[in-house]
C-alpha cells in the first residue's frame, strides 16, 4: 500500500464515517480487493458495498422493531409442531405468516398488563398519552384475553382499545375462553357483543384443542 492509498483510505473511511455508513467504511478495502480480484468495474464494486449498506441496516431496524415490541420470547413458526396439534388450521397459520397485514410498529401486551397500565396512565392523567401510542401501532397482539376478569373500569377502558383499534389496525388475540363466556371478562353482555362484533369483521380464527404445551412438558419431567 502506497502512502496515497493510506490518505485515501482514511480520508475514505472519514467521508462514509460522516455520510452515516458504517458497513461501507467496514467492508470497502475487502469488497474492492475481492472486486478487484473479479475484474468487476466501478459500479459492480459500489453495487456491493450498497448491498452490504442495505442488509445490514434492513437487519438493525428488524432488531429495533422486535425489541420495541416487547415480545416476552422469541420463537419462530419453524418451533410449532403441527403434528401435535392436528386440529390447527396449517394452510391457514402459513398464510397468515406471511404477514401481508403486518406492518412495522407492533406491540405485545398481556391483556392484564394492559389494563393496569390504562388504569395506571387514567388515573396519572397519561391516559391519551398511551391511547395515542396504542393508536400508532400497526398491528396489536393481546395474549391471555380472559384470563382475570377485568373490572368495570378497566373493561371499559378494553374496549376503548379495541374499539380504536378496528379498522386502522390489525389484532391479534389469544384467548381459551370461548365466545359465549367472553362477558367473564368485559362484565355485560353489551361490550362484549360489541367487542366481538369488531374483532371478528374479517377476522381469521384459529383454534386448537388438547393439552397445552406446558402441561406436557411438565408430564414428561415427572415420568421417571
Amino acid at each position: 500500500m502506497t502512502p496515497t492509498d493510506t490518505k485515501s483510505t482514511v480520508l475514505l473511511k472519514h467521508h462514509l464515517k460522516a455520510l452515516r455508513l458504517p458497513t461501507v467504511a467496514a467492508e470497502c478495502e475487502k469488497v474492492a480487493t475481492r472486486a478487484a480480484a473479479e475484474n468487476a468495474d466501478h459500479l459492480g464494486f459500489l453495487l456491493q458495498v450498497c448491498e452490504l449498506e442495505l442488509i445490514e441496516r434492513e437487519r438493525k431496524a428488524a432488531d429495533r422493531r422486535l425489541k420495541a415490541a416487547r415480545f416476552p420470547a422469541e420463537k419462530t413458526l419453524a418451533e410449532f409442531d403441527f403434528a401435535a396439534r392436528p386440529s390447527v388450521n396449517r394452510p391457514l397459520v402459513l398464510d397468515l405468516a406471511r404477514g401481508d397485514y403486518l406492518g412495522r410498529r407492533v406491540r405485545f401486551w398481556r391483556v392484564t398488563e394492559l389494563i393496569t397500565a390504562l388504569r395506571e396512565a387514567d388515573q396519572d392523567r397519561h391516559l391519551l398519552r398511551l391511547r395515542q401510542q396504542l393508536a400508532k401501532l400497526d398491528l396489536l397482539v393481546l395474549d391471555e384475553f380472559g384470563s382475570v376478569p377485568a373490572s368495570k373500569a378497566g373493561a371499559e377502558l378494553l374496549f376503548d382499545v379495541i374499539g380504536t383499534a378496528y379498522e386502522p389496525t390489525s389484532v391479534v388475540l389469544t384467548t381459551n375462553l370461548p365466545f359465549e363466556n367472553w362477558t367473564e371478562v368485559l362484565g355485560n353482555d353489551r361490550f362484549t357483543g360489541a367487542a366481538l362484533d369488531r374483532l371478528t369483521h374479517r377476522a381469521s380464527i384459529v383454534e386448537t384443542f388438547g393439552e397445552s404445551y406446558r402441561l406436557q412438558d411438565a408430564k414428561r419431567r415427572l415420568k421417571p
